[in-house]
């Protein structure tokens, strides 16, 4: 394919790689130093006959513009180890391939390719066309509108390729090297491969302040206090669970890290220059180089995201290593990270996370590293969790309110829970509620509650801690991140207000203002709340599914359908709503995309917290919204018998059961949880690729055994060109953060969700690795120093969760109930009487009219009585059916306990975060040493040069030149 440069018109042919002169000595003649490395460089012209090509006879051809001064065809004279043609390297085997960018081709590249003989092919072309044109033949009549297509798309073809062209050129003034590979086995696309050679990474390595090891190196002590001691011996003991990587070694010296400079490359250990820019810093600089380069010869400037959007190339991504499957394969980081992380077998190691930055960069290294140090510390959860389920195991059969519950001789008649469907029933049916609803509401729940409050805490300061170890040991305790580029939409739309108010006659304005924002404002915040609404209808819709499902079931003449009203409504009520979430998460991601791209952020920093917050308000209150109404909602707004609140006509509003709501909040949590997991993170994330795959290959029409040997034949660029992009992490932690808030939030009615969640996040480690190795294309390694907004987040969810732990106990659970009949009203100081106390009386006779059952004979005898759950005074009372008096004592009660828990837990947890610090001693220490030595570094230079100028003046008075006296001998002859 021809790539024409905007300013010489050259054609660059597959596999050349040219670097325009005239251009490149102007610009690095402004810059100074710059020019003189890069001239430093030294090259020479490839052979024509090399190439299989001739200049002249494509000038000839008619390449306009062409000057051979203008572009020369260049090869490094330092002989390099040749490297397979199908690894990443250009097509001499030396020069590696640090960037591909790809683009559509309409027309093969035969067609389009410039050959040595085009001279007599345009002779023999315009010999036949005078020809035919001396006889008259009839012309083929074409379909006007297929003519008029075809021009369109020749224009905008022609249109792309001078994008294409202009933005290439300006690469190559930059100081890359371009291969573009036409010829390949995958037709229709064009790749273009990009080289960053010595000087242009010196360059950029400064400008982007890159920390690099220096020469000088220092020891790291351990330290020599108790702890230090302590931590050494576990990683003795725990040695077996590190991979098998140079990474994860205790480090006992440290190269002194110094942002790179030119002037001083005597500092830095420059003896291998392949190895010290490796590829994740080679394939970062020039991402920053393409950036940075605009296209102006257009209506407006582009950079690389426009092209990309406007289809001028169509995708854009750093190359893996090497291979990870090949029997012959070179030893390479990705093949490493494949054998020792992505990989089932080894889910008991720790995460090669020194590795993982290594190749991946700190961005990803950070989000991995936070993810262990998430599942290590569920692991103690975990066990506690356990426990409390088994103490509520071991004390079911000695719990009195469910053994007064399944005591068939209390003989207790309930009202019915529907109108007209339901009867009378009796609460020894109840039993088996009760005696499950134990297991997850007894008294540990409160102390786990607690424990998990603390727990929330000790797993914050323990990551601010690792995060310091991890910036220290990355040399990142210096960065600041500097303003990102302009995103390309925001430029775009700052032009366009320019040109406006151009056309208004006005003064210009270079960025948005609020003002210019605020329909976009004005439509998130309308779209936002109209979201929330659409997930408290879905909700509301599923209530209505429970009360007529349950009436249906009582209706029903089936005996089995009867007998298991309740678990039946409670299951697939909680499925259905697992199915709703699910849907409903995806919608809300494209949403909140949209809304995000409507409010044009100037900066892609700025855009993904924006996408994040909006991204997380969403997903948080779909998943939610259901476990909120059934904890604090549910029973609360029934009524009572005989005066019970209707919705939606004669819809009843669905009561708790006698044990409360609790146990059903539990299944909700359980399914969801599950279900999320399972279904949505894993099972997604393992189906639909392997779909993916199942239909490439269908359309490809080659069995596994064909696309295997085909695989082999094809190049590192066009291997990566079938994996899939690379999407960010934010699912990835938008994933985790939900399951956070499900393991805090409501820990109090799930002492299981610990254990559930260390399950899901030990086979997730593995998964996200392997998607990451084999998968996905290789992400650019962008530089962090911390998770960013998604700690904010994390830190809220653990401040909330004590708060909303402090209501499911008050309201939810019945321990408030228990405490206060057990102190205050209980005759004997125990438990026994407090299912009857927290019963009331209902005179059958009050019922509303069209209310009472149909069958009032259903229990074999006349119900004058039935009894409900609530506080009220009795039908023979003074005010009957009113609000007792032991209504308000434990309402208070719940209140007080709130408070009293919220702020002593607080203050717990404060107290921890002050007694942890932020950062460890050892580091502190060492980071302190490295700032001294850097110091001593550079004094010690500044010294060497002022002895050595006072050698020089000392000198150069007393001993007289050679050259002069030599000159004076020469002359004399």
């Amino acid at each position: 394919m021809e790539a024409q440069g905007a300013s010489s018109g050259h054609a660059v042919q597959p596999g050349e790689t040219y670097l325009t002169g005239s251009r490149q000595e102007e610009q690095l003649g402004e810059l100074g130093e710059e020019a003189d490395m890069w001239r430093n460089e030294k090259y020479h012209s490839v052979p024509e006959e090399d190439q299989g090509l001739d200049l002249r006879d494509r000038k000839i051809a008619g390449d306009i513009g062409y000057d051979e001064d203008d572009s020369i065809l260049l090869r490094q004279t330092s002989k390099g180890p040749q490297h397979s043609k199908l690894g990443p390297y250009f097509q001499d085997g030396q020069r590696r391939i640090d960037y591909v960018l790809t683009y559509h081709m309409e027309k093969s590249s035969r067609s389009r390719r410039s050959s040595s003989n085009s001279f007599v092919k345009s002779l023999r072309d315009s010999l036949s066309r005078s020809f035919r044109r001396s006889r008259p033949e009839p012309r083929p009549q074409k379909d006007p509108e297929i003519a008029a297509q075809q021009q369109k798309l020749d224009y905008h073809e022609d249109d792309l390729r001078f994008r294409r062209d202009e933005f290439e050129q300006k690469l190559m003034d930059m100081g890359l090297e371009l291969e573009k590979d036409e010829g390949n086995k995958i037709p229709g696309v064009g790749f273009l491969k990009i080289h960053a050679p010595w000087s242009v990474l010196c360059r950029e390595a400064e400008f982007m302040k890159l920390k690099m090891p220096t020469i000088k190196k220092y020891d790291v002590s351990p330290g020599s206090n108790v702890v230090e001691k302590i931590n050494l011996f576990i990683h003795k003991v725990t040695a077996p669970l590190y991979p098998k990587v140079m990474e994860n070694r205790v480090q006992t010296e440290k190269h002194l890290s110094y942002p790179f400079s030119r002037e001083k490359q005597h500092l830095f250990d420059l003896s291998d220059r392949d190895s010290f820019f490796n590829s994740k810093i080679r394939s970062s600089i020039v991402f920053e180089i393409l950036k940075r380069t605009k296209c102006t010869k257009t209506k407006y400037a582009m950079g690389i995201s426009s092209l990309l959007a406007n289809g001028v190339y169509t995708s854009a991504y750093p190359l893996h290593d090497g291979d990870i499957d090949a029997v012959h394969a070179e030893p390479n980081d990705r093949k490493l990270l494949y054998e020792e992380w992505a990989s089932y077998s080894i889910f008991y190691k720790y995460q090669p996370i020194g590795l993982i930055r290594k190749y991946f960069g700190e961005k990803v290294g950070l989000y991995f590293a936070w993810l262990g140090v998430y599942t290590q510390m569920l692991i103690p959860a975990a066990i506690v969790g356990v426990i409390v389920f088994l103490y509520g195991c071991a004390t079911v059969d000695d719990n009195i309110p469910s053994m007064e519950i399944c005591d068939e001789r209390n003989n207790i008649t309930m009202c019915p829970l529907c109108d007209r469907a339901c009867s009378y029933w009796k609460l020894v049916t109840a039993c088996g509620t009760a005696r499950a609803s134990h297991l997850f509401d007894n008294t540990a729940t409160v102390f786990f509650s607690i424990f998990m409050a603390l727990w929330a805490t000790m797993f914050m300061e323990h990551w601010k801690r690792r995060q310091m170890r991890l910036n220290y040991i990355w040399d990142l305790t210096g960065f600041e991140e500097e303003e990102n580029h302009p995103r390309a939409e925001y430029e775009f739309h700052v032009m366009q207000r320019n040109l406006k108010r151009e056309a208004s006659s006005k003064p210009g304005k270079h960025k948005l203002t609020c003002t210019d924002r605020m329909p976009a404002y004005m439509t998130i915040l309308i779209l936002m709340c109209f979201m929330i609404c659409v997930t408290f209808v879905i909700v509301f819709g599923v209530v209505l599914y429970r009360i007529s499902i349950k009436t249906a079931l009582h209706m029903s003449s089936a005996s089995a359908f009867r007998s298991n009203i309740r678990a039946t409504v409670k299951t697939t009520a909680a499925v259905i709503n697992l199915i709703i979430i699910i849907i409903m998460d995806e919608i809300y991601g494209y949403v909140a995309r949209w809304l995000t791209v409507k409010e044009v952020p100037k900066t892609d920093k700025s855009f993904e917290e924006r996408l994040i917050f909006k991204t997380f308000v969403l997903k948080f209150a779909n998943a939610f919204t259901p476990i909120v109404y059934l904890a604090f909602f549910r029973g609360r707004l029934i009524g009572r018998p005989g005066n019970y609140v209707y919705v939606v006509g004669s819809y009843r509003m669905e009561e708790c059961a006698h044990a409360g709501c609790l146990m059903e909040l539990c299944i909700q949590l359980c399914i969801t949880m599950l279900g999320k997991q399972l279904i949505q993170n894993n099972l997604f994330e393992i189906g639909i690729p392997k779909l993916k795959k199942l239909i490439r290959r269908r359309k490809s029409k080659m069995d596994s055994k064909q696309e295997e040997e085909f695989h082999k034949t094809l190049t590192r660029h066009e291997k990566d060109h079938f994996l899939n992009p690379y999407v960010g992490l934010n699912p990835e932690y938008m994933e985790m953060i939900i399951q956070f808030g499900m393991v805090t939030l409501f820990v109090a009615s799930f002492p299981l969700a610990p254990l559930f969640a260390l399950l899901n996040n030990i086979i997730e480690i593995r998964l996200d690795a392997k998607k990451f190795v084999t998968e996905f294309r290789r992400p650019i390694a962008a530089r962090a120093k911390d998770i960013g907004i998604w700690y904010n987040l994390l830190r809220g969810l653990s401040k909330t969760a004590v708060i909303v732990n402090a209501f499911v106990i008050s309201f939810t659970s019945d321990f408030i109930p228990r405490l206060v009949y057990q102190y205050v009203y209980s005759p004997d100081g125990t438990l026994h009487g407090f299912v009857n106390h927290t019963l009331s009386y209902f005179n059958v006779t009050d019922f509303q009219p069209n209310t009472h059952p149909i069958d009032p004979m259903f229990l074999g005898y006349e119900v004058q009585i039935c009894r409900y759950k609530d506080y009220r005074d009795p039908p023979w009372s003074d005010t009957p059916y009113e609000l007792s008096r032991e209504f308000w004592n434990i309402l208070a009660a719940r209140l007080a306990f709130v408070i009293v828990f919220q702020n002593v837990v607080m203050l717990m947890s404060d107290f921890v975060d002050w007694l942890i610090p932020d950062i460890p001693k050892d580091i502190s220490v060492q980071i302190h040493k490295e700032k001294n030595l850097i110091v001593e570094l550079f004094m010690k230079e500044e010294q060497d040069k002022r002895l050595l100028r006072n050698r020089q003046s000392n000198k150069s008075p007393y001993q007289p030149r050679s050259r002069p006296s030599s000159h004076v001998q020469t002359n004399n002859h």
